[in-house]
């Protein structure tokens, strides 16, 4: 579980410069909804979180990411 809240709080970091300063984020928050991020900043927080954990993302698994807590399950 560490290993969980470590990568929760680098993909905090990434999110940060994605919302109004201040805005608080947690693992429920809905990236698209709550966020107001559209496909193109989505598209490119995975690139950052590709480039971060030195992994790739199959686009596939896009429908299943609707909050910061699924992001962290599927990395």
């Amino acid at each position: 579980m560490q290993a969980n809240g470590n990568m929760l709080q680098q993909i905090y970091q990434i999110l940060q410069s994605f919302v109004p300063e201040g805005y608080a984020i947690r693992p429920e928050t809905d990236l698209v909804g709550e966020l107001g991020l559209d496909s193109l900043k989505v598209m490119k927080i995975l690139e950052i979180v590709e480039d971060r954990f030195d992994i790739s993302i199959p686009l596939n698994i896009l429908p299943d990411v609707r909050t910061v807590e699924d992001l962290v399950l599927q990395i």
